[in-house]
């Protein structure tokens, strides 16, 4: 089987997701192809790792690389700076218990596990609510970035699970149908049985897909793009537009020449990643980026697909949560957090405080499921006040102008609270979000009892 230019030019016409960086491709690729786990890379391991691509079929590149890449381990240790800061900003016991006296003793279940874009502050989102639940007394926590504690023995021992920017298919096994579908069932169950879910930023990216442009194929991007582009354009010596063993090998060689440049035979995990930086093709030069519609640059993928060019790959955990992703403007982007309901008591912390002006990567959502007719919004961006030149920043803007950061809604028995804020690791310290994130975790643990029914 050969892999072939129409098919690394279908596979990378347009990015999904935010590109890998050199160093989490090289990263990847080490551990591919240090078959020996020895933390030295031979040239007969880097031969026989390209050697073995030879048989990825045609329509899985550059998918069969992303399953042929090792996933990189998630940090779980959030930056001590970060964390003192979030600790300085949380809310104070009122007087011992905070806000409600918990009905009993809590127990929450932070699920930190991602398979899409992994945030940074995913770790130092777990440990706020961790720290949250030990000031206040509010609840317990247990933190895990394993998917195989959602189930249904497991989930029985607590009052809610708090999924910390899961995005891509975080409860999946890949290897297993029915464990995903077990694991899947558990959660619904567990919710809509009388307990509680929330969800920050990134959790409405999970089972996210964006779809393909008019006449163009859907595949994936990132470090299987990069590295499907690096083997073509630098392997395919007779420009027949295909890779076969033989020029797989070569390419081999040639990548270890530049790679180990003291013809020493052995490459180290320290120097690699350098080193194959350097043998990447450069990004192009000089070519502007798009323009939308309105003629500002196309920010996300989404933008380029039109309208709600989106599908949840598991719709009734999106139904659930209340949202899908769309768009985001970048981090650095200024927004007002506009109070939908100044009298609701999970918007306390706003009450009587001028309004909250923040930069963080803030997310707008597709037409389906999102709707107030089936969420009550607490706070959304406040879209009057943006620039008309920040607003243009979405070419496809939502018709009705409505940008939800936070909601809650009621599924089945059981409760459901998200906040769209979270991206940069100072949203944890802003003492405002924090205390509304209290608010919609004690009311989603049953003990903050408040008027959840939609307001269309």
């Amino acid at each position: 089987m050969k892999l072939t230019r129409a098919a690394l030019a279908a596979a990378v016409v347009v990015l999904t997701g935010p590109v890998a960086s050199a160093q989490e491709l090289a990263s990847r690729l080490f551990q591919a192809a240090d078959r020996d786990r020895d933390g030295v890379l031979t040239r007969a391991e880097l031969e026989a790792t390209l050697g073995a691509w030879e048989a990825l079929a045609q329509e899985q590149l550059p998918e069969g690389l992303e399953r042929a890449l090792p996933l990189l381990p998630q940090n779980q240790t959030p930056k001590p700076a970060d964390v003192q800061a979030m600790l300085a900003a949380l809310p104070d016991k009122v007087p011992d218990k905070a806000p409600v006296n918990p009905r009993r003793p809590r127990r929450v279940l932070v699920l930190g596990k991602a398979l899409g874009y992994v945030h940074a502050s995913i770790p130092l989102a777990a440990r706020t609510i961790e720290e949250m639940g030990l000031k206040t007394g509010a609840w317990s926590t247990t933190v895990t970035y394993d998917p195989a504690d959602v189930n249904e023995k497991n989930l029985a021992q607590y009052d809610a699970l708090f999924l910390a920017s899961t995005s891509g298919p975080f409860l999946d096994d890949p290897q297993d149908a029915a464990v995903t579908a077990a694991r899947r069932q558990a959660l619904l169950d567990f919710v809509r049985g009388g307990k509680g879910l929330a969800g920050i930023h990134a959790a409405t990216v999970a089972y996210y897909q964006s779809g393909p442009m008019p006449g163009a194929p859907r595949s994936a991007s990132g470090p299987a793009a990069t590295l499907a582009k690096a083997l073509l354009v630098q392997g395919d010596r007779n420009g027949d537009g295909r890779l076969d063993r033989e020029e797989l090998r070569t390419l081999a060689d040639a990548w270890y020449d530049r790679l180990d440049p003291e013809r020493s035979g052995r490459v180290d995990q320290a120097a690699f990643p350098q080193r194959f930086a350097a043998i990447l093709p450069p990004p192009p030069q000089g070519s502007p980026p798009p323009l939308g519609p309105n003629g500002f640059p196309i920010q996300a993928r989404a933008t380029q697909l039109g309208p709600d060019a989106v599908v949840s790959t598991w719709p009734e955990f999106t139904r659930l949560l209340g949202g899908l992703f769309k768009f985001h403007w970048n981090d650095g982007q200024v927004v007002t957090v506009k109070v939908d309901e100044p009298d609701h008591p999970l918007n306390a912390a706003f009450k009587g405080q001028p309004p909250l002006r923040l930069m963080d990567e803030t997310y707008t959502f597709a037409r389906d499921p999102y709707s107030r007719r089936n969420v009550r919004v607490l706070t959304s961006v406040d879209f009057a006040a943006m620039s008309a030149e920040d607003k243009a920043k979405e070419q496809y803007p939502r018709p009705d102008g409505d940008y939800a950061l936070s909601w809650i809604r009621r599924e089945g028995r059981g409760r459901v609270f998200y906040e769209a804020l979270g991206h940069s690791e100072r949203v944890y310290a802003i003492k405002p979000v924090l205390v509304h994130l209290l608010y919609g975790m004690q009311y989603v643990l049953g003990d903050l009892k408040v008027d959840d029914s939609p307001r269309p």
